[in-house]
């Protein structure tokens, strides 16, 4: 496999966990309010995100270590990106 391909696939897959864990924690914040055991629902998703995240690094890792820089990079871009996302909908929302 193409060295830039597999490295461009690494920050792809980054994103995509990045996705999955912050969209994830913003799903399960607008549930607790309505959620009847909210302490199930927190520690469930938390759990059940952070084992998807740690399984896809520890696969990113066996590529080498600059795969797995540019996973984490992909992983906090998106985590940045959701969060301005995010607060400019508020931001319009309120007016």
């Amino acid at each position: 496999m193409n060295s830039a391909f597999l490295l461009a696939l690494s920050f792809f897959m980054g994103a995509l966990l990045g996705v999955f864990y912050f969209g994830g924690l913003w799903l399960t914040i607008k549930r607790l309010p309505h959620s009847q055991q909210p302490t199930i629902l927190s520690l469930g998703s938390f759990f059940a995100r952070s084992l998807v995240c740690i399984l896809g690094f520890y696969l990113i890792i066996g590529s080498g270590i600059e795969a797995l820089l540019l996973c984490l990079a992909g992983f906090v871009l998106t985590k940045i990106a959701l969060i301005r996302r995010l607060s400019l909908r508020s931001k319009m929302e309120a007016h």
